[in-house]
């Protein structure tokens, strides 16, 4: 087998302690965080004390300083032991990030450190009713008003929702601009205005609380502006998508091992016709494929990740690499469900989990459709 470069000795530790956490501190309450809707906020508070939110943040705002491949490290733990209820990737690498690249110091001091340690959660505010891929139609408005803005408008599909504090949200500053009219705003819930809607009820990811979340009149203090004027979120979030797409090519090539080994333990032990299924040339050779699929999609997955550390993962790579690996984490979860027979249809199996939480991969994240119009765009 390929061996993986990439991780030293010292990452592996980290990998070790992380992995004993989730172990201890999240899998025995993950089902009844199912039946919540979402995960605790004492297991935020806990990673926060053992510096797994936010790695990659400065010593300066009480982060590790670390580079990302510690944050890859937490991205797999989470996906392989199927605890998508977790919701750290999108705040520690996606929230946080922003304010890091492009916040004032002000904003860095206030929310950074709040975020290392969980005593805030992070989300960000992009889809809405109306809009999803096409970030140029939203229709959430931020209006100037002397000293501060007032916000009004929608979102929906939000991870992390119900139990953010602080939300980056997509908004328009000036409409007759199109892209050039979006700005990105640091908006907390505590806010009057800001309402939470409900927590969806979605297919899988049910301990992942996700929800709408409704502005009306908010009034937004101007310092709150990410960025040094008006019209800079559209780049902004260009900027950061190959990052968030790596993310979610780590957690489905994680959550595809996983998903292998399995059904590989899984078949070995279940007969049928007197003998084990994978004494079964069908079930080999299938095992033998998905092999194949898996160890070509980590190779691909970890040069992105090379990529990633040197700052040269450009945006179609990131697009081809999250289309990829997401389409064959869904077709990994199928085979593997089949090859389960009907106890992979059982929600108490993980193989059940998995498949159902694998289908919004290809969703979220901008859809695969529109990764292969990135790659297209590309020639």
């Amino acid at each position: 087998m390929i061996p993986r470069t990439l991780f030293d000795a010292d990452l592996e530790g980290f990998r070790d302690a992380v992995r004993k956490f989730l172990e201890q501190e999240a899998a025995p309450y993950h089902d009844q965080w199912e039946k919540d809707g979402q995960v605790s906020r004492e297991l935020w508070r806990k990673a926060g004390e053992l510096g797994f939110l936010c790695p990659t943040i400065p010593e300066a705002y009480g982060g590790a300083g670390a580079d990302f491949r510690y944050s890859a490290v937490v991205i797999e733990e989470i996906s392989r032991a199927g605890l998508s209820g977790i919701g750290w990737g999108l705040h520690s690498d996606i929230v946080a990030p922003y304010i890091l690249h492009y916040g004032s110091e002000a904003q860095k001091a206030e929310y950074l450190p709040k975020l290392v340690s969980g005593e805030m959660i992070g989300a960000i505010a992009m889809t809405e009713p109306g809009a999803g891929s096409d970030l140029q139609g939203v229709k959430t408005t931020a209006v100037r008003q002397g000293d501060h803005y007032l916000l009004n408008g929608s979102k929906t599909f939000i991870t992390n929702g119900q139990l953010a504090d602080l939300v980056i949200v997509v908004a328009k500053t000036d409409p007759r601009e199109g892209a050039k009219g979006i700005s990105l705003m640091l908006v907390e819930s505590a806010w009057d205005g800001f309402e939470k809607g409900k927590n969806l009820n979605k297919v899988g990811m049910k301990a992942q609380d996700t929800s709408e979340l409704f502005f009306q009149d908010v009034n937004v203090p101007a310092d709150r502006l990410l960025g040094e004027r008006e019209g800079q979120g559209f780049v902004q979030l260009m900027q950061e998508l190959p990052a968030e797409r790596l993310q979610v090519a780590l957690a489905a090539v994680a959550a595809s091992e996983a998903a292998w080994q399995w059904t590989l333990d899984y078949v070995r032990e279940r007969k049928a016709f007197g003998k084990p299924v994978l004494a079964f040339q069908n079930t080999r050779f299938k095992l033998a494929e998905l092999k194949a699929d898996i160890t070509a999609a980590r190779v691909f997955c970890d040069r992105c990740l090379e990529l990633h550390l040197e700052n040269k993962l450009d945006v179609p790579t990131a697009a081809m690499l999250k289309q990829w690996t997401t389409d064959l984490q869904c077709k990994v979860m199928d085979e593997c469900v089949q090859l389960h027979g009907g106890y992979g249809y059982m929600w108490e199996y993980p193989i059940a989990r998995a498949w159902a939480d694998s289908r919004v991969q290809r969703i979220y994240a901008g859809t695969n459709e529109i990764m292969k119009e990135i790659v297209a765009r590309s020639f």
